[in-house]
């Protein structure tokens, strides 16, 4: 079975080269409860890599330097969703985060005057650890379109169902995700319940162009597909293992 197809409606006048999401799922996953509990439960113990170790002192750094509040955007891929961030939160220090180089080399077609954010190459599931070892607490964290993913067999890849998840939720702050894949919102939703949090799973409206944060919330848009949104206050959430994290040095 194909993991997309193509949307079926699309506006007039719009772009129709955007895929709508397939899965073979019905519904959760079965093992969902089970999986986050085990994560749950007990640190990722996964060795970090030298290179996300060396960005993550350079980031803490310019943050330091900086002073301000900060929000992650996790997976921000070229970055227009951070220099976004960046004017919606000009009280705060936003950091674009992704895994690609590729990606965010290209963030030069998107550059505006916003001086209150950096962009880096990093592997989050080694940042967000590091992150919460030195006691990082956000004030916003959002995760836009994040690659959902869509074979069952696949459930650990997605953020809710790998074991980095707990350091997600450390990190504190207000949680926004946005996709057009409900079924992982739902998912991610379910996760915060496991965790004894609240989520709020709702359509995302779309009024006018200037409300796209990202690329592909754009193309989505404008190819008739519906957008879903999920909100969580993460503020205050530990778990009884996180006082024994200790960052690795430089």
């Amino acid at each position: 079975m194909s993991d997309v197809t193509p949307a079926s409606t699309a506006p007039s006048g719009s772009r129709t080269d955007s895929r709508t999401v397939e899965t073979n799922q019905q519904g959760l996953h079965e093992r969902l409860d089970d999986i986050v509990r085990k994560h749950l439960s007990g640190p990722f113990q996964k060795p970090f890599h030298d290179a996300t170790l060396e960005t993550f002192y350079r980031l803490k750094e310019a943050w330091q330097a900086d002073g301000r509040p900060l929000i992650l955007d996790s997976c921000c891929g070229v970055g227009e969703s951070t220099v976004n961030l960046a004017e919606r939160h000009p009280d705060a220090f936003i950091l674009g985060l992704d895994k690609s180089d590729m990606r965010i080399e290209k963030h030069d077609s998107y550059r505006r005057t916003a001086d209150n954010y950096r962009l880096a190459r990093v592997d989050l599931n080694d940042f967000w650890r590091l992150a919460v070892a030195d006691g990082w607490q956000l004030t916003h964290h959002y995760i836009l379109y994040p690659n959902p993913w869509p074979k069952a067999t696949h459930f650990k890849r997605r953020w809710h169902g790998a074991a980095v998840f707990p350091y997600l939720l450390m990190l504190g702050g207000q949680l926004q995700m946005r996709s057009n894949f409900p079924l992982y919102l739902q998912e991610f939703q379910r996760a915060l319940e496991v965790a004894g949090l609240d989520g709020e799973f709702s359509p995302l409206m779309m009024e006018t162009e200037d409300s796209d944060i990202t690329p592909f919330e754009r193309k989505y848009r404008l190819s008739g597909q519906p957008l879903f949104r999920l909100d969580a206050d993460l503020n205050g959430f530990t778990l009884p293992w996180q006082k024994d994290l200790k960052l690795p040095s430089a």
